[in-house]
């Protein structure tokens, strides 16, 4: 019993463990099949945005249904699905195949501005989505070591939608379809990699040594937990 409840806390730690709370490897894969699906049908079918749309669309459903059967939460399958259907009604709308790529443009723009925003009112969303996993609620915030170390890792998570920004902005005003598709496939789980390997070292480094990990807050005047000072090496690893 004793090894078996040492051996998850730290399994739940592993950078592995992150990417499933952040939509994980098969997810970031999925959410660039439509887009390929859209420049593909745009392009063979001599520009024309009703079938790149359709290919989107259709490529979509497939996907939606395949990550259902998975056994993906039904609620980030229906918003993976929805951003495909605004796309593809944004593009109908105005007739420019680059269109297609705007939703992920805001998305990115939004998700810079969320993160920092986070930051600066000492709630990363690193924080708050690793918190959330592990069922502490707000408790994170009132160990000062975890707080720091959230709030320094989710510059990272900043950084990354700030260069698909910075990638993604002047392709889409100069109306590069295809270096737009090329961008998303090579932007997406790629820079999602980096990003959880880069942010996982952060956090590590900048807990102090002793330090009893993700699961064990350290507050203040409060209790440790038994196991927390066992545990403590091994979590932070």
């Amino acid at each position: 019993m004793t090894g078996t409840s040492e051996r998850e806390p730290t399994a739940a730690q592993r950078p592995e463990s992150l990417a499933d709370l952040l939509g994980g490897r098969q997810g970031a894969i999925d959410a660039t099949l439509p887009p390929v699906a859209f420049t593909l049908g745009w392009l063979v079918a001599g520009q024309s945005v009703r079938v790149g749309v359709a290919a989107a669309l259709v490529t979509g459903a497939v996907v939606a249904a395949w990550r259902l059967r998975r056994g993906d939460r039904p609620r980030s399958v229906v918003i993976g699905l929805l951003a495909v259907c605004v796309a593809a009604l944004v593009v109908v709308r105005t007739g420019r195949a680059e269109d297609f790529f705007l939703v992920q443009l805001l998305a990115n723009a939004a998700s810079a501005l969320a993160w920092a925003a986070s930051i600066v009112l000492r709630w990363p969303l690193l924080g708050v989505v690793v918190g959330t996993a592990l069922g502490q609620r707000g408790r994170w915030r009132r160990d000062p070591a975890l707080l720091r170390a959230y709030g320094r890792a989710s510059w990272v998570w900043t950084a990354t939608y700030v260069l698909r920004l910075a990638v993604f902005l002047p392709l889409y005003l100069g109306g590069q379809v295809l270096a737009l598709a090329a961008a998303r496939v090579g932007m997406t789980w790629p820079l999602v990699a980096a990003a959880l390997a880069v942010s996982w070292a952060v956090v590590r480094r900048s807990l102090p040594a002793g330090h009893p990990g993700l699961r064990h807050p350290v507050v203040p005047g409060a209790e440790p937990a038994p196991d927390a000072e066992t545990n403590g090496k091994e979590s932070a690893q």
